[in-house]
């Protein structure tokens, strides 16, 4: 079987805060926050758009946003990952243009887990 490759997504400050495994993104203790598509247009797991995966790679979108893209419907649930112990330095960042946010960075909660986020079911 193949070895499938995690590649840490880092914020501007060079921190790996997510995990790609194609197509699913994983936060930092493994558990699934996102996806992404293969146009590179990054969702949460309720499906709900985030942003757009660079070639850094980060994870960004605009900050102010023109339309809202339609909700897709999320892959099936994966299992969590383990991540390994150490990751790659970060490449050096480009400064981004202030009509981007680095999601990771300043808007993290838009990529949360399947039980969290403010649209989580209730508990009964």
């Amino acid at each position: 079987m193949a070895q499938l490759t995690l590649i840490p997504i880092y914020t501007t400050k060079g921190d790996a805060e997510a995990f790609l495994l194609y197509p699913y993104l994983f936060n930092r203790n493994g558990d699934w926050i996102g996806f992404v598509t293969p146009n590179r247009d990054v969702y949460s797991v309720i499906g709900e758009f985030v942003g757009t995966l660079t070639n850094d790679p980060r994870i960004v979108t605009k900050r102010a946003i023109e339309e809202t893209n339609p909700r897709v419907s999320p892959p099936p649930t994966p299992k969590k990952v383990q991540l390994p112990a150490s990751v790659p330095l970060a490449p050096l960042m480009p400064e981004l243009s202030h009509s981007l946010i680095d999601v990771l960075l300043e808007m993290p909660e838009k990529l949360h887990t399947v039980d969290s986020g403010e649209f989580r079911q209730d508990m009964d």
